[in-house]
């Protein structure tokens, strides 16, 4: 009976340790994330690491000071081990969330200093990809860290790849055979990083598409077609294959119109018109306008208009505008000059009278 009512008391006497411990590091937690914000209010920045580390940084301080309180407790042998090693389980993981989570707010941090919504966004592209790239590959890393921490925490873990190490040398070749397309790909995107043959936003033309780099993932990239698809490449592509990229060092871009005029036709009414058209348009940037003929045919003379815009998309809408316009000048104002064919017979050569069919003399 007494000993009982010892075991009782020593049950009781656990449970409120522990539930003391729960309740000192909730207070602790929220007088210190208290301090925290009004700290970053104060310095008047931007409040994003403290939300992104309160849940791990919460449970974190709620598994320290559960352990200080089951630390003065005697627990059965068994029960001891379980807690060791479920303990230092957790706190591995919590602290995988913990710089996880810290990473992130970092990288939206940093992407907010640099706005890609600019009409001159080239350098805030440049840091996107950068640490975008980065914060992928350093996910793989912590993740991969992450999960080896927890496995050699189990002491059975432990000495089963302790043993496995004799015969590592097949198992290696093995999952390196098998992991070769991803293996490629995580170090291409590293490289790439660096190298930076494509950025976000940059326009492309990948496989025949017209399109932009709407994302760039670990080991692929996501590039939006001008009708809204998507087009999925192994990052892998752009270190192996040719492609367009026409916003490598400036976004600024020449594009052309071609006309087709009858070989008759006076072409400086067409120049002066065609210059005039592009420098009215509001989409032009003021560098280029300009009207050639580079192709001479029998039926016609080819006629290519240059012209400059900011960007891929306001070229192809003043391409559009300006041939619309020039075909409206041809049309009301120099008909003449519209591409027709010619058909012309000369005396003698008609068409000969069927030997089968009567002459209207006979008849």
């Amino acid at each position: 009976m007494q000993s009982d009512i010892s075991l009782h008391h020593i049950t009781a006497m656990a449970a409120i340790s522990i539930l003391l411990s729960v309740a000192v590091a909730f207070l602790l937690h929220g007088l210190v994330y208290w301090l925290g914000t009004r700290i970053v209010r104060r310095l008047s920045v931007e409040p994003i690491i403290l939300p992104a580390i309160y849940h791990p940084t919460r449970w974190i301080i709620v598994l320290t000071t559960l352990a200080a309180g089951v630390q003065p407790l005697t627990l059965a042998p068994q029960i001891e081990a379980i807690w060791f090693i479920a303990s230092k389980m957790t706190f591995i993981l919590l602290m995988g969330w913990l710089i996880l989570a810290a990473m992130r707010a970092g990288r939206i941090l940093l992407e907010r200093r640099s706005d890609i919504t600019v009409e001159d966004n080239f350098k805030a592209r440049r840091q996107h990809t950068r640490i975008r790239i980065l914060y992928r590959v350093t996910q793989f890393i912590v993740g991969f860290i992450i999960l080896s921490l927890m496995l050699i925490a189990i002491p059975g873990v432990r000495t089963v790849g302790v043993t496995l190490m004799a015969s590592a040398g097949l198992a290696g070749l093995a999952v390196g055979a098998a992991a070769q397309p991803a293996l490629k790909n995580l170090i291409a995107g590293i490289q790439m990083a660096f190298s930076e043959p494509i950025r976000l936003d940059d326009v492309l033309i990948v496989e025949g598409e017209w399109g932009r780099v709407e994302d760039i993932k670990l080991t692929y990239v996501v590039v939006r077609i001008w009708d809204d698809r998507r087009l999925i490449v192994p990052v892998s592509y752009f270190l192996e294959k040719p492609f367009q990229n026409w916003t490598t060092k400036t976004s600024d871009l020449l594009g052309t119109v071609f006309l087709y005029v009858d070989p008759a036709t006076d072409i400086e009414p067409i120049r002066a018109r065609f210059v005039e058209a592009v420098r009215s348009n509001s989409r032009w940037d003021g560098r280029v306008a300009i009207l050639q003929v580079t192709d001479h045919r029998a039926d016609a003379l080819e006629l290519r208009g240059l012209l400059s815009a900011r960007n891929a998309g306001i070229a192809f809408d003043l391409r559009c505008e300006v041939r619309e316009a020039m075909m409206h000048y041809l049309r009301t104002e120099m008909p003449q000059a519209l591409v027709r064919s010619r058909h012309r017979i000369e005396a003698g050569e008609g068409f000969a009278e069927s030997p089968t069919r009567p002459s209207a003399a006979a008849g």
